[in-house]
C-alpha cells in the first residue's frame, strides 16, 4: 500500500489492520470433482503441487469425491484425513449419482458441449437433475467443515452450481471458480439444456477464471446477449442482480521440475530403438484417448506425410501415447477402434521388417518417462480439435535440450496457442496442412529451432503454474486486501 494511502475503515470506522501476516491468515479451501493424490512422486503439470503448497501454507482443506461408490453414500459422513499441514475431505457417491452426475450430465453433456461438439452431447433430464443434486450434496457436506473467512476455490465444469448452493445455505465466504476447459461461443452454450441455470450459477461466484481471452470473451458475450447483462469497468460483469469478476488466468506447469525429469536421462541409452545409421527422428504425441484430442486426424496427417514426402520414409517414426479415459462411454470406445484401425493401416501400408512407422501405446506412463521421450523427440505434435490449455505443449518445451531443441507443432484451437505463438500453428482439421507442417518441422534448421525455442521457453517460464495460482489468488483477494500478491509475501511464494 502506498505511504500516503490510509488503510480502509471497517464498519466501526476503525482502520483495518495492514499487517501482512494477519492479512494472509485466511484459510484456502479447494473443491474439485476428485482430490489429487498428494503422495504421488510426480504430479501432472504441477497443478497438485501448486494447490498442495497453497493449502499447506494456509493449513487449508481440499474437498472432493473419493472416486468410490456405495449404496449408502448419502448417509455417510465425509472421510477426513490430515496430510501434513492440510486436510483432505472426501465423500462417496451412490452408483446412481456417479452415473448421472459424472458419466451422465458432466461427461456426456457438458464435456462435449464445452468442446464445441454438440453433435456428441447426450443430455438426459434425469442425469441433469442428479448433477444439480450432487452439487447440493457437496454443499451439504462442505458447510460444516468451513470456517469464517475461508477463501473457497472451486474447480471445473463438474461443480458450476456449487457457489449458488453454498450461498443458499448461508455461506458468506468468498468463492472463486476456475474453468479448465474451453468456454464455447454463446450460441453453443445457449444450446445446452439448463444453460440458463448454469449461467446464473456462474454469476454467483466472486471470481470466474478462464484459460484464454477467447474463453473470457465468449462468457462475456453470453452474459450480455443471453442473460441481459452488461460489462462494467475492468473485468466485471453483471447480470440478474449479480456481479462477478471474470478474468483470464492461463494455467502453467512446473517448468524446472519437468526439465529436471527430462534431463535425468542425459548420458543414458535412448528409451526408443536407435537406427543403425542414427538417422531416425521421432514425432511424439501424448494425449488421453479423447475425441477432443484430434488423434485420427493426426494419424491421417502422418500418413499423408509419408505419402507426399517419401524422403521421410524409414527416417521418422510417430510415437503416440494415449492413456485410456472414460472407457465405459460408447463414444470413447468408438475413438479407440478408429485410432487402432488407422495405426494398423499406416503400419501395414508403409512399415517393413526394420521400421515401424507408428508406435501406439494405450496406457499411462510415469512423468519421468514422458519427460525423457519429449526430450528425445524432434517434433512434439499437439493437435487437439479444441482444448482448454493443453499442458503437454508446455511440457514439451520445458523438456527440450537448449542447444538442440525440437519443434512444437500446435493446434491453433488449443488454449496454449494464445501464448505459444512461436510454435508452428496448424488447423487440426486440415490433413494436408498438417503434413506439410510436419515436413517443415522435421527439416527446420537448428538456428530457427533455437530462436523459436528461446522465446517459447521464456514465456512458459514466466507463466508457470505458480504464476497461475498466485495471479488467481491476487484477484480473488483484491476486494478485501491490497492488490498485491498476498501469497508472495509468505512461504507460498517459494513454492
Amino acid at each position: 500500500m502506498p505511504d500516503n494511502q490510509k488503510a480502509p475503515a471497517n464498519s466501526a470506522g476503525e482502520e483495518e489492520p495492514t499487517d501482512v501476516a494477519e492479512r494472509d491468515s485466511k484459510r484456502l479451501v479447494v473443491v474439485s470433482n476428485r482430490v489429487a493424490n498428494l503422495n504421488a512422486k510426480a504430479q501432472t503439470g504441477g497443478l497438485a503441487v501448486a494447490l498442495g503448497d497453497a493449502l499447506s501454507a494456509s493449513q487449508g482443506l481440499w474437498f472432493g469425491w473419493s472416486g468410490e461408490t456405495s449404496v449408502d453414500a448419502k448417509e455417510t459422513m465425509p472421510k477426513i484425513e490430515t496430510k501434513g499441514d492440510l486436510t483432505v475431505a472426501t465423500i462417496d457417491l451412490t452408483p446412481e449419482e456417479a452415473e448421472g452426475y459424472y458419466l451422465g450430465y458432466a461427461n456426456r453433456c457438458l464435456w462435449p458441449s464445452l468442446h464445441y461438439r454438440l453433435d456428441l452431447a447426450l443430455c438426459n433430464e434425469e442425469h441433469a437433475n442428479i448433477y444439480f443434486e450432487v452439487n447440493a450434496r457437496f454443499a451439504d457436506n462442505l458447510m460444516p467443515l468451513l470456517e469464517p473467512g475461508d477463501m473457497i476455490w472451486v474447480h471445473d465444469y463438474h461443480l458450476i452450481p456449487l457457489a449458488e448452493e453454498l450461498k443458499r445455505r448461508g455461506c458468506t465466504s468468498r468463492i472463486g471458480f476456475f474453468l479448465h476447459t474451453p468456454f464455447p461461443s454463446p450460441e453453443i452454450f445457449a444450446a445446452v439444456p439448463h444453460q440458463k441455470r448454469l449461467g446464473d450459477a456462474l454469476m454467483r461466484f466472486d471470481v470466474v477464471g478462464f484459460q484464454t481471452q477467447s474463453d473470457r470473451e465468449n462468457f462475456a458475450r453470453y452474459v450480455c446477449g443471453f442473460m441481459n447483462g452488461e460489462e462494467l469497468t475492468g473485468d466485471l460483469l453483471t447480470a440478474q442482480g449479480q456481479t462477478t469478476n471474470a478474468a483470464v488466468f492461463p494455467i502453467g506447469i512446473d517448468v524446472q521440475g519437468f526439465a529436471n525429469l527430462a534431463a535425468q536421462g542425459d548420458g543414458q541409452p535412448s528409451l526408443l530403438p536407435v537406427a543403425p545409421d542414427g538417422d531416425m527422428k521421432t514425432i511424439i504425441g501424448v494425449d488421453r484417448l479423447d475425441y477432443t484430442k484430434g488423434l485420427p486426424e493426426r494419424l491421417r496427417a502422418f500418413e499423408a506425410l509419408l505419402e507426399q514426402y517419401p524422403q521421410h520414409r524409414r527416417h521418422v517414426r510417430f510415437v503416440q501415447i494415449a492413456p485410456p479415459t472414460r472407457e465405459t462411454l460408447p463414444v470413447y470406445q468408438d475413438i479407440r477402434r478408429e485410432v487402432e484401425r488407422l495405426v494398423g493401416q499406416i503400419n501395414g501400408r508403409f512399415g517393413d521388417l526394420n521400421w515401424q512407422p507408428v508406435i501406439y501405446l494405450h496406457r499411462p506412463f510415469p512423468q519421468d518417462v514422458l519427460a525423457r521421450l519429449c526430450r528425445e523427440s524432434a517434433v512434439g505434435m499437439i493437435t487437439p480439435l479444441r482444448d482448454g490449455m493443453n499442458l503437454v505443449a508446455k511440457e514439451y518445451i520445458a523438456a527440450q535440450r537448449p542447444e538442440d531443441p525440437g519443434v512444437l507443432v500446435l493446434s491453433r484451437f488449443a488454449g496454449a496457442a494464445e501464448q505459444l505463438r512461436e510454435a508452428l500453428l496448424i488447423n487440426p482439421h486440415d490433413v494436408n496442412e498438417m503434413a506439410s507442417t510436419l515436413d517443415r518441422a522435421l527439416t527446420m534448421p537448428r538456428q530457427e529451432r533455437w530462436a523459436r525455442y528461446n522465446r517459447l521457453r521464456q514465456r512458459v517460464e514466466t507463466y508457470d503454474v505458480t504464476n497461475w495460482r498466485d495471479s488467481f489468488m491476487q484477484t480473488f483477494a483484491s476486494s478485501d486486501a491490497d492488490p498485491v500478491n498476498v501469497f508472495a509475501n509468505n512461504k507460498l511464494g517459494a513454492a
